[in-house]
């Protein structure tokens, strides 16, 4: 066989084997497909959740990730990155009026942390309401994104994420029947049961979907309050 047809066969045959692997990989679902596009009604898998982190370092993708969001599930507005405070730029944020739920205030917060949360309270915060408590959330109460300072205002600690929007501190739930489930007298609300499980749950299932997510048990300040963010941290307490 002369060389030139034995390249054409090797040619042929990695030809083939590239067809095959493609037509292998068309069969995975995409939220377990590393080369599909993360899209926020993909179950929440280790691939996904490898995607939603690459969102840090690709604006555009997350923003057209939010462009694709119902109407029903996010009012937003992407923004030009700026420095609201001198030493914390803020870069790839959104401005957030609402999710599918109204918001205590509007806030400002990394695109990244916006579609991790979108894609939570849609698969997990909402049916976990329903499950127990028997309604579905209507209003977030929080405590903000953005405050330009160190870890619990420690001046020899680390950044906090919240010094580039990519926190949020969850204090309640108010449901539409109109009950409020407070992280702070409910957390371990020996009278209605239900409202601490769905709490526990709560914050269990964040885990998935946040870097980092904090709440009582963790340590005295965060007693009234989950922090969640898109750290790289992997804290789950």
């Amino acid at each position: 066989m002369s060389r030139a047809a034995l390249i054409f066969w090797l040619l042929l045959i990695l030809v083939m084997v590239a067809v095959d692997y493609y037509r292998a990989w068309q069969y995975i679902p995409p939220e377990w497909n590393p080369w599909a596009r993360v899209e926020l009604d993909h179950p929440m898998t280790p691939i996904t959740r490898l995607k939603l982190t690459g969102l840090r370092d690709d604006q555009q993708q997350c923003t057209e990730l939010l462009a694709t969001a119902p109407d029903a599930w996010l009012d937003h507005l992407p923004l030009e990155d700026y420095t609201p405070v001198e030493s914390c730029p803020l870069t790839n944020v959104v401005r957030v009026s609402r999710t599918s739920v109204e918001l205590s205030s509007t806030f400002t917060a990394t695109c990244p942390l916006v579609a991790a949360w979108v894609m939570f309270e849609q698969q997990h915060l909402q049916p976990l309401a329903r499950q127990h408590l028997g309604s579905p959330v209507a209003q977030l109460d929080h405590y903000g994104t953005f405050a330009c300072r160190n870890i619990y205002h420690r001046e020899n600690a680390r950044r906090s994420e919240h010094a580039r929007a990519a926190a949020l501190d969850v204090a309640a739930f108010r449901l539409a029947d109109g009950r409020r489930i407070s992280v702070l007298d409910d957390w371990d609300n020996e009278q209605e049961p239900a409202r601490s499980k769905f709490l526990k749950d709560v914050h269990q299932a964040a885990c998935n979907y946040f870097g980092t997510v904090l709440g009582p048990d963790y340590n005295q300040p965060h007693e009234n309050h989950f922090h969640l963010d898109t750290s790289r941290f992997g804290i789950c307490r």
